[in-house]
């Protein structure tokens, strides 16, 4: 039986060949799909604005390193890093700027935090000319400017409303939220109650107030408490001066509230806590009261006249632990800061056992309060220009959350 013929040397030189080539093909394939899903995962080149942002907001990041003194410091970082990208703000342009529109009465004293404001947000990246772009609207009109003219409250009140009814008229921006997206800006007591008459003012727009007291129609999270901080500071800010404070607790004002009153009658002649019911007469020598801050480890922050006091921005910029006595108080910042872990905050009633309160508090305690005191000055500064995460930024920030939830 004949079998096939044996395949010659060549025959079998080609076979080898076709299997090299192929398996040479077959590689090719497979490098080129891994090439490709490599390219697809790999990260892209941003553009130049995009690039910009990124680093502004890795110099953010180290600027302000997450901190306990923070809710949630990871969210705080992102949202902030994202609010300075986007958050866009118009300025009603109407109103007499020689009157009490426009521009603030002063950069100095205790409600110099108005003024600042109203120079701050000119001079910052959030003013935008254009009203279709803004997330929120500020109405310009400075309570503090009207008190300072001799105006009564009751005649702040027409004059506001005069002004947002006009702006009503002449804009289409009020009604798509009847003023949810408006807010104001008045640090002067006497302002916050102009707008008592005002109940869509109350009820609808963003008040940014220094006063966040209930009993004149503060809403927590709609409004916003704004730091009552008294500017220039006369002394340099308080830092690592722990072994200077030798005096436990200190506290000298007027008696123009209940609780000030218990808290003179109480405790003025206590030999631990230097309790006064008169402010420190400047005879006494220059600037004893600022100085006085710098020798106390937890400085007395009652509510006056109103539940808000300078005494708490002035007692972070000294490094004094403010304890802070109120039965409501809805603190500067307070959905973004922890003021437990820099601040006492005890109820009116414990003011018949404050000493011992104070003296409770481990010297550990103590020092984790001053070192997170330390860290939260910051906030609590006005500068103009403004700088990145100042009380300005912060304020814009709260501002920031709130336009989110504004529907339209």
């Amino acid at each position: 039986m004949a079998g096939k013929p044996l395949p010659s040397a060549a025959t079998a030189a080609c076979s080898i060949q076709r299997s090299l080539l192929a398996v040479a093909a077959l590689t090719l394939i497979c490098f080129s799909l891994l090439s490709l899903r490599s390219l697809r995962s790999s990260p892209q080149f941003p553009s130049p604005e995009v690039a910009v942002a990124e680093v502004s907001s890795d110099l953010s990041s180290r600027m302000l390193a997450p901190s306990s003194i923070y809710h949630s410091p990871d969210v705080f970082l992102k949202n902030y890093a994202e609010m300075e990208r986007k958050f866009k703000v118009f300025i009603y342009p109407d109103g007499d700027p020689n009157t009490y529109f426009q521009t603030p009465r002063k950069l100095t004293g205790k409600y110099s935090s108005e003024g600042y404001f109203f120079q701050n947000i000119r001079e910052s990246r959030f003013r935008t000319e254009d009203a279709d772009q803004a997330d929120l609207f500020f109405v310009p009109i400075s309570c503090h400017k009207m008190r300072g003219k001799g105006i009564s409250y009751e005649n702040m009140t027409i004059i506001v409303q005069n002004y947002v009814e006009s702006l009503i008229s002449k804009y289409p921006y009020w009604n798509r939220t009847m003023g949810a997206d408006h807010f104001f800006v008045t640090c002067h007591d006497v302002g916050v109650r102009a707008f008592e008459g005002l109940q869509m003012v109350v009820k609808n727009s963003i008040r940014v107030v220094c006063s966040p007291s209930y009993d004149v129609g503060y809403i927590p999270h709609k409004d916003i408490a704004l730091p009552q901080v008294l500017q220039p500071f006369a002394l340099p800010s308080g830092g690592n001066d722990i072994e200077n404070r030798t005096i436990l607790g200190f506290w000298a004002g007027h008696r123009n509230s209940k609780i000030r009153v218990i808290l003179a009658r109480v405790w003025e002649n206590d030999t631990e806590l230097a309790i006064s019911n008169n402010r420190i007469s400047r005879a006494t020598g220059e600037l004893v009261y600022q100085k006085q801050f710098y020798r106390t480890k937890f400085c007395i922050c009652p509510g006056g006249s109103q539940v808000n006091s300078a005494r708490i921005a002035d007692s972070i910029h000294y490094g004094c632990i403010p304890v802070i006595i109120s039965n409501y108080y809805d603190l500067p910042f307070n959905d973004i800061l922890d003021w437990q872990k820099f601040s006492v905050i005890l109820k009116e009633s414990d003011v018949y056992q404050l000493k011992s309160i104070l003296k409770s508090i481990p010297h550990e305690k103590f020092v984790e309060l001053h070192e997170h005191l330390v860290e939260v000055q910051k906030h609590f500064e006005w500068h103009s220009p403004p700088i990145p995460y100042d009380a300005f930024h912060m304020v814009m920030y709260e501002l920031w959350l709130r336009h989110h939830v504004i529907k339209y």
